[in-house]
């Protein structure tokens, strides 16, 4: 793992940290907030990031409300602390 993934996670943390209890973040949120400019690279770090943080438990990854594999996922997903 590299100093942005590293970021990226610490980021995602962070950003879930602001939120209310139950909010959730989209993925590209981190990557905006690491670089404003080139977020849309770091999109596959991003999500990524969130799917090993799913993996260690700190949050889940959910597709229209319900939990799911982000490795697998088509499309948008959220970001949100396990409930």
């Amino acid at each position: 793992m590299d100093d942005v993934d590293r970021v990226l996670e610490q980021t995602i943390d962070a950003l879930l940290g602001q939120r209310r209890p139950g909010a959730s973040i989209c993925p590209s949120e981190a990557a905006r907030a690491v670089d404003p400019d080139g977020w849309r690279d770091l999109m596959p770090a991003a999500r990524s990031a969130a799917g090993r943080l799913a993996a260690a438990g700190a949050v889940e990854v959910t597709q229209s409300g319900a939990v799911v594999d982000v490795a697998t996922a088509r499309g948008p997903v959220r970001v949100r602390r396990p409930r």
